[in-house]
């Protein structure tokens, strides 16, 4: 059997592989220890966590739109439901597929408030989420709040980055109080490893609570939200990332490629006898 610490250790990997690119990571894991089976067989339970953490988005078997993996949909038997399409699925968080469709009927106090809000929320996610979004409205646990996920996905590996933008709501009809967080994780790989993780947390009260009004108010608080990160990513180009790197020689000539080979190290390109040490 593997010990704790190798156990911990994959485990982590996990958790932490980027968005798009789990299947590396366990490409990765493999090839560490030696396709070690027992490894291998310890570490679904964090490839499930991994997925449900990461708003997982699927299709399901014959089907076109995106459906969301998550703790909010998850049934007692281990599938996964969607209100949208009305069905339930079994899924394989290793493979990342969906499978055994089944028609599903919601069950909650609030489910017509569910459904208004799926209505609601849909064009905006059309809108503002181009690239493989998902949403999904469902019912808390204990069925006394409401719970609203937004995934939007880019992939471009080709140019070596992937990003998501998770979105979690919970609406709770009592006290009209929305409260969750909003994600952002980046992974840029071309020669270098830059990864950009955020959280924004979320807590307002709303008026009448209606599904109109959830939706609006979480249009406003996107839209400045990634009108707070653009400003930050021109802040960050202009200082902090341009201090990552001299923009000329100590000498502060550009260095003149044609005559490198006639350089005195140390001297020409380090400034003179005053700055070789």
């Amino acid at each position: 059997m593997p010990d704790a610490e190798t156990i911990e250790t994959t485990s982590n990997f996990i958790l932490d592989a980027p968005p798009g690119e789990l299947q590396d990571v366990i490409t990765d894991i493999k090839a560490l220890v030696g396709d070690d089976k027992d490894v291998l067989d310890a570490i679904p339970p964090a490839v499930e966590r991994y997925n449900k953490e990461q708003l997982l988005c699927t299709k399901l078997p014959g089907g076109s739109q995106q459906v969301i993996v998550s703790e909010y949909n998850e049934l007692p038997d281990g599938r996964y439901f969607d209100v949208g399409s009305q069905n339930s699925f079994e899924f394989d968080h290793v493979k990342q597929k969906a499978s055994n469709v089944q028609s599903y009927v919601l069950e909650s106090l609030n489910a017509d408030l569910i459904k208004s809000i799926l209505r609601e929320v849909e064009p905006h996610v059309k809108e503002h989420y181009p690239s493989l979004p998902a949403f999904s409205v469902n019912p808390c646990s204990d069925d006394s709040s409401i719970a609203l996920v937004i995934v939007g996905n880019k992939y471009s590996p080709s140019n070596y980055w992937n990003g998501r933008w998770r979105s979690t709501y919970v609406f709770n009809p009592a006290d009209n109080s929305l409260t969750g967080n909003i994600q952002v994780d980046v992974h840029y790989y071309e020669d270098g490893n830059v990864r950009l993780l955020t959280n924004k947390p979320v807590q307002v009260s709303l008026s009448s609570g209606s599904a109109a009004e959830i939706v609006k108010t979480i249009a406003g608080i996107e839209k400045k939200y990634q009108e707070d990160l653009n400003r930050a990513f021109g802040a960050l180009s202009e200082g902090a990332f341009k201090s990552l790197r001299r923009q000329l020689p100590i000498t502060r000539q550009k260095i003149d490629w044609d005559k490198i080979g006639s350089y005195r190290l140390g001297q020409d390109i380090g400034g003179g006898r005053g700055a070789q040490r």
